[in-house]
Order: structure tokens, then C-alpha cells, then sequence
């Protein structure tokens, strides 16, 4: 009877061991299988579509130009209000700037950039316009080339970022002297034009900053999204050394010529003109600055160059209204300090002056101080108080200024 009851057992087993090998499930991987014995269906393989559509094609561009590309932008709003007398308004809100770009990397040398300035109503130099759109060489840290639009290579302020700059705007070196709103009457250009640059650095230290770096730009000499107008390039350059990491100090030349592109003859000849074809823009700066947890900056700008616009100068015996050039020469120096950070907060001070005529008579300055709070690195908000003293003003020649900007990077 045992054995009988043993031999079911068995039987039972290979019975299960057969009719699970003949499953179509095969669950254990590492079970054998005899191969000759199953007969088995031969499949292609599936093959996986091309990526299709607009961006898995940009996409592949740009893994076959080793390339990549980012998007991002900032917003800068302001609220001021001052004391000045005789003005429509004393206070007001301000969308000071609206810009986006798109920059990165191609071919793995080339450096690209465009940038746009969204804000201000539509208009000539007004309103949505290109502010940035150029391509840099930069295989070598010795000589690398930018072609396109772009800052001009004068000052140390001048290419900084407005959010960086740590005021509510740029110095009046910068704004008057190096083409924000230029004093030779060209049209607001941010400090940019249209050109070919040449730069690079040299000696590299321990530390890993470089010992010696030169820049040098041939431009149109008419700003912005505007081409040239005579024969003649400005020529404008810089050079400077940094003997310690965060420290440089450098000197600028500037050769230029700007050509008035509203100009209209009177008919009465040169003397009774109201303005120039074209003015001279011979300028040079000295600057110096060391960045670290403390930070100052200063820069003397001198220039020579008159205005497009004469001024008034009487009228003649026949009543006919004369007209004088505009003085010659101009400068302008500012020196600020930033304390280190604490608790997210910076402050910072600086003393900001020009001389349109480059005399003690013509003299506007500014004292500045900010309070800046950093939520992070993208995202901030500034308090500012100035106080302006203006020689030219026939009264009421000092005023108070408070301000709040809040900066959004994304």
C-alpha cells in the first residue's frame, strides 16, 4: 500500500513538472530550457519613431552643434518721490525695465546672446527693441572676438548688469559719458552700439584669476539699432591689471565721432544753424576697484566733444536768432563702498558727479545711499535716499530724493 501511495507521489510530481514547462508563462528565469524543443516565433523588433515636431528638431540641432541654450529675463520696478519744486509731479511709479534674452554656447567655441527690452511705449528707440544681439569666438582666454551689438568697451560700470549695480541707476559717468543718454545729444543707447571687439586675458595666478586683460572695439558710432552714417569708426579700448584676486586697475581711450541724424540746414548759413552735423567724442577714464566682501569703485571720465544742439546766443539786427556751439570739454568722477552682507541686507554709498562744461559752475552732484535686501539671489528689494545739489538749476538747486526698486530675476 506504501509503495502504491509513493508511486501516485511521484507520478503527480513529473505530471506538474511537465505541464508547467509546457506553460505559456515561463516564470523562473534561471529554470533551462531546451531550445530544440520549443518552437519559437521570429520577431522583428520594434523600431522606435524619429523624434518629430518643431523642438525635438531643435533639440537635435543642437546636440549635433554640441550646443546649448537658455532662456531668462528680469523685471525692475520703481516707486520715487521727491521734494523738487515746479514739477507736474513729485512722485511716481515706474516700470524701469522689462527685458528677456536667450544666450548659450555653440559649436562648443561660440558664445551667443540676444537680448529685448519689452517696457516703454512703441515708438523710435522706444518701447520693444533689440538691446543685445551678438556672437563671441571664445576658444582662447588670450584673444577671444565678439561681432553684433553689445556695451562698449569703456568703463568698468558700463557692462555691468542694473541689477548688480547696486543704485537705482547707473553714475552720471556712465549715463552722460558713455552713451546712456549722451551729452552729445545721441539717442538712449544703454551704453551699446554695433561693431567687432577684441579681448583676452593674460598671466594666469595661483588663485585663478588672470594677471593683465585688454579690450579693444572698432563701432559704428551711432548706438543702437542704427547704422553708420559717415566713413568714421569710433575706436574705443581698455586695459587694466589685477595684482590680487578681486582687484583690477586700468585706464580707457575713446576716439569717436557721432553724426546728427536729425540734422536739417537753416538756409542762413552756418553762424544762424541750430545745430551741428556731427560732434567729436575724444574721452579717456581712469578706474579702479576691488570686489570682495567689501566692494569700491571709482572712475574719472574726461571728454571733449561738443553737442549737436547750439545754444542761444541773442538775435541779430535784423532780429534773426544766433546761435553759440556748446561748451567744449565735460567730466564726471563717482567713488562707492558696499559693506558686507548681514542678515541678506547690503549697504552701500556712493558720491556721484559731473560738470558739463567741466567747471565748478556747471557742477551736479549726488549722495547716494541704499539698503538692499536679498530674499535670494533672484529676487530683492532696495531702498534709496539722494540728495542733489545742481549748480545749473536757476533755483532751487537742492532736493531730496526716496526711492524703493524691487529686482525679479527668472
Amino acid at each position: 500500500m506504501k509503495k502504491l501511495l509513493l508511486l501516485t507521489l511521484v507520478a503527480g510530481i513529473c505530471m506538474s513538472m511537465h505541464a508547467e514547462y509546457n506553460s505559456d508563462e515561463i516564470t523562473d528565469a534561471a529554470t533551462p530550457i531546451d531550445s530544440a524543443s520549443i518552437a519559437v516565433e521570429s520577431v522583428e523588433p520594434e523600431k522606435s519613431e524619429k523624434p518629430k515636431g518643431f523642438f525635438n528638431q531643435v533639440q537635435k540641432v543642437l546636440d549635433d552643434t554640441q550646443s546649448d541654450i537658455k532662456f531668462g529675463g528680469y523685471i525692475i520696478g520703481k516707486y520715487s518721490i521727491n521734494d523738487r519744486k515746479h514739477q507736474s509731479s513729485n512722485s511716481t511709479f515706474d516700470l524701469r525695465l522689462v527685458r528677456l534674452y536667450v544666450d548659450g554656447h555653440a559649436f562648443k567655441d561660440f558664445y551667443y546672446k540676444l537680448q529685448l527690452q519689452m517696457n516703454g511705449a512703441p515708438g523710435e528707440d522706444k518701447g520693444p527693441r533689440i538691446v543685445d544681439a551678438f556672437v563671441e569666438w571664445q576658444k582662447f582666454k588670450e584673444f577671444r572676438v565678439k561681432i553684433g551689438q553689445f556695451k562698449r568697451s569703456f568703463g568698468y560700470e558700463n557692462p555691468m548688469n542694473p541689477l548688480n549695480v547696486g543704485f537705482g541707476a547707473y553714475s552720471q559717468a556712465t549715463t552722460k559719458l558713455i552713451g546712456f543718454s549722451d551729452r552729445v545729444g545721441e539717442h538712449a543707447c544703454n551704453g551699446r552700439d554695433q561693431g567687432v571687439q577684441v579681448q583676452g586675458d593674460f598671466f594666469p595666478a595661483a588663485d585663478g584669476h588672470r594677471w593683465l586683460h585688454y579690450q579693444v572695439g572698432l563701432f559704428n558710432g551711432q548706438g543702437v539699432n542704427h547704422s553708420d552714417k559717415d566713413n568714421h569708426k569710433d575706436l574705443i579700448g581698455g586695459i587694466w591689471v589685477s595684482p590680487v584676486k578681486g582687484m583690477r586697475v586700468g585706464g580707457f581711450g575713446w576716439n569717436g565721432k557721432y553724426v546728427n541724424e536729425g540734422y536739417k540746414a537753416s538756409g542762413l548759413g552756418s553762424d544762424y544753424d541750430s545745430q551741428l552735423k556731427s560732434v567729436k567724442r575724444q574721452r579717456w577714464a581712469v578706474s579702479a576697484e576691488y570686489e570682495g566682501d567689501w566692494m569700491v569703485r571709482g572712475e574719472y571720465v574726461w571728454s571733449k566733444g561738443k553737442k549737436i544742439g547750439r545754444v542761444k546766443n541773442g538775435v541779430d539786427a535784423e532780429g534773426v536768432q544766433l546761435y553759440k556751439d556748446s561748451p567744449n570739454y565735460s567730466d564726471a568722477w563717482y567713488i562707492q563702498a558696499g559693506a558686507p552682507k548681514f542678515y541678506g541686507f547690503k549697504l552701500m554709498g556712493r558720491w556721484d558727479c559731473y560738470r558739463d562744461n567741466k567747471e565748478w559752475n556747471s557742477l551736479k552732484q549726488i549722495y547716494e545711499i541704499s539698503l538692499t535686501y536679498y530674499f535670494n539671489k533672484n529676487l530683492f528689494i532696495q531702498a534709496e535716499y539722494d540728495i542733489t545739489h545742481d549748480k545749473t538749476l536757476a533755483e532751487d538747486r537742492t532736493y531730496n530724493t526716496f526711492g524703493v526698486q524691487v529686482y525679479c530675476r527668472f
